[in-house]
C-alpha cells in the first residue's frame, strides 16, 4: 500500500486520471469500485509494452492501476483506489456501514473482515493462482497439485456462499468486487474442469458478475491513450 505526492502533477485538472489495463485484475477491480461509487475519472487505457511516460513520471513502479487525484496525490495500489472511491460516495453501501434498516452498523468490524479476506486472497491465493496459470501454460506435470492449492481458497468462498448470497453478507461488499477478477482468472484456466467442479455457489456468484451490465461497461474496450492522447470519461452517473 503506497500513497505518494508528486508536485509535478498538473493539479489544474478537473477530474482524477486513472491509468488502467483492460484485463488486469487489479485495474479491473479499481474500475469496478469507481463505477459503483459513481465517481468520474479520466480513463487512460494502456498496454504493458507501451506504457505512457506521463504515468511513469508520477509512478516509477509503472504498474496499473495508478490514480492521480486533482491535488497531485498519486494512489498506486488497487485496494487503495477502491477505498478512495468508496470513501467519496458509496451508494450501494459496499463498505457495509449500515444494516438493512439503514442504521449504522459495526462498520469497523465489517471492514476489518473484508480487508482480512482480501489480504488472504491477494497474498496466498494470488501466489497459488500464478503457479496454476504457469502449470497450464507450460503443460507442467504438477497442474493438479497447483489447482488443488487454489481450491483451498475457492472452497472457503463456497462455504461463505452457503451462508449468504455474497461473500460477507447478503449484500454485495468491497470484498466481492475485490476478489471477483481473480476468481474469473481461476475459472478460465481449466474451463471444462471448472464447469464441473464442486463449487456451484461460486459459479453462480461469478456468473452474476460476468453477465451484469455493470461488468460489460467496466470491461468496455477503449482506444489506447498513447495512440491519440484522448482521455475517456469513465464512471459517474
Amino acid at each position: 500500500m503506497k500513497v505518494s505526492f508528486n508536485k509535478n502533477v498538473n493539479d489544474t485538472s478537473t477530474l482524477p486520471i486513472l491509468y488502467s489495463l483492460r484485463n488486469c485484475p487489479y485495474a479491473m477491480r479499481a474500475r469496478l469500485a469507481i463505477f459503483k461509487a459513481k465517481q468520474t475519472v479520466l480513463l487512460r487505457d494502456l498496454v504493458l509494452s507501451n506504457k505512457p511516460g506521463e504515468m511513469i513520471a508520477v509512478s516509477p513502479k509503472a504498474t496499473v492501476p495508478v490514480l492521480v487525484l486533482t491535488n497531485g496525490t498519486v494512489i498506486e495500489e488497487s485496494l487503495e483506489v477502491m477505498l478512495w472511491a468508496l470513501q467519496q460516495t458509496d451508494p450501494a453501501d459496499l463498505l457495509q456501514r449500515h444494516n438493512g434498516d439503514q442504521k449504522p452498523c459495526q462498520e469497523e468490524g465489517a471492514l476489518a473482515e473484508m480487508l482480512l479476506l482480501i489480504n488472504e486472497f491477494d497474498t496466498g491465493f494470488k501466489t497459488c493462482l500464478e503457479a496454476y496459470k504457469c502449470a497450464k501454460r507450460y503443460q507442467e506435470d504438477d497442474i493438479v497439485q497447483c489447482r488443488e492449492a487454489c481450491q483451498q481458497y475457492i472452497n472457503q468462498l463456497e462455504q461463505r456462499l452457503t451462508k449468504h448470497s455474497c461473500l460477507i453478507s447478503d449484500k454485495e461488499s468491497l470484498a466481492d468486487i475485490a476478489l471477483m477478477p481473480f476468481i474469473r482468472q481461476f475459472a478460465r484456466i481449466e474451463r471444462q474442469w471448472y464447469l464441473q467442479s464442486p463449487y456451484p455457489r461460486v459459479r453462480q456468484w461469478l456468473n452474476n458478475y460476468l453477465q451484469s451490465p455493470v461488468f460489460t461497461k467496466v470491461m468496455a474496450k477503449h482506444p489506447l491513450w498513447v495512440d491519440n492522447q484522448q482521455d475517456v470519461l469513465f464512471g459517474g452517473n
